[in-house]
């Protein structure tokens, strides 16, 4: 439930306004160098603070539980902790008789008996995701061979990064918020990494891409646009005898197995699902429709902090697809 991965084994672990959270990593190698300061590049990019993302700030700094000794990875599993110290729980009381739309209040409270954590989203918080950057930093280290680097696309409709902005100012200003796309690629991969069928590189991505929350749809290379292709389009030529093709609508999977040609992939991350516009939701207590007005500090377009979570996911299912290969 919590837990991803064949040999190199993620667990996940906490909650938005809990204690801490973190990641448990289980089969990482020994004698791989690392320390915290490793970590802070890619934490940095995750973190709030630039304008239409939450006005939560938290120092994130990782605490390196066990697994590292004498600035190496001993082979045992390696456990990275984050501490909350910025939270503001009484933003979600009113939450429990009204949960928000577009939120998984509600099935939360269906699944786990009303026993769940309501605060900031509990377990389903995208600050979760600090432990898919922590693991992620490892895996990087592991393939360090590989290239990998994600991007905005898109935010709402605007495709023009100089106008990005502007899009955000727009949703800020009406107490709305809008979603992104993302694209990663993942450069210089060996020939022959991933399985046939369930164990493919697009079905292990997809599976670890939708842990992400907000994260509504994938697509591989040339994507739902082969839908209107035909055969001699869609198909990349092969160039040369180390498989390089003259185009790469497959995005470099073919039959579920890495080709050597860049992996690309791009991810729709949806609108914000807190919004400070009154909203229409099910008063659990009262058995009625109700107005609400969310409470609490939320960023108005997550695409923003998203590609570094991306990339290190992509690194997670990377890493683990290379130990499986060898």
């Amino acid at each position: 439930m919590n837990t991803f991965g064949r040999i190199f084994r993620i667990s996940i672990f906490g909650e938005s306004h809990g204690e801490a959270l973190g990641v448990v990593i289980d089969g990482c190698p020994p004698g791989i160098a690392l320390s915290v300061d490793d970590f802070l590049p890619d934490l940095a990019r995750r973190k709030s603070g630039a304008r239409g993302t939450t006005p939560r700030r938290e120092a994130d700094l990782p605490e390196i539980v066990s697994g590292v000794f004498e600035g190496h990875t001993t082979g045992a599993p390696l456990t990275v902790l984050f501490r909350n110290e910025n939270t503001r729980s009484g933003d979600y009381r009113n939450l429990v008789d009204h949960p928000r739309p577009g939120h998984a209040d509600w099935v939360a409270d269906q699944k786990f008996g009303g026993f769940q954590d309501y605060r900031g989203g509990g377990h389903f918080s995208g600050r979760i995701t600090l432990g898919l950057v922590a693991a992620g930093v490892v895996a990087k280290k592991m393939v360090s061979g590989v290239n990998i680097r994600a991007e905005i696309l898109s935010v709402g409709d605007c495709t023009d990064p100089a106008h990005f902005q502007d899009v955000v100012e727009e949703v800020l200003r009406t107490g709305d918020s809008v979603g992104g796309v993302v694209e990663c690629v993942a450069e210089k991969l060996p020939v022959g990494w991933g399985e046939p069928f369930f164990d493919s590189v697009e079905s292990l991505i997809s599976h670890a891409v939708f842990a992400i929350p907000a994260i509504k749809a994938i697509e591989f290379g040339a994507g739902f646009a082969v839908a209107r292709m035909k055969g001699s389009q869609n198909n990349d030529p092969i160039a040369d005898a180390s498989g390089r093709t003259l185009t790469n609508h497959a995005g470099g999977v073919n039959g579920g197995i890495t080709n050597g040609n860049p992996l690309i992939f791009r991810v729709a991350v949806k609108p914000t699902a807190s919004i400070s516009r009154p909203q229409p939701t099910w008063n659990t207590a009262s058995g009625q429709v109700e107005e609400l007005t969310i409470k609490g500090r939320h960023d108005a377009c997550i695409a923003l902090r998203v590609p570094v979570i991306v990339e290190a996911v992509t690194a997670i299912v990377l890493a683990d697809l290379s130990m499986i290969h060898k």
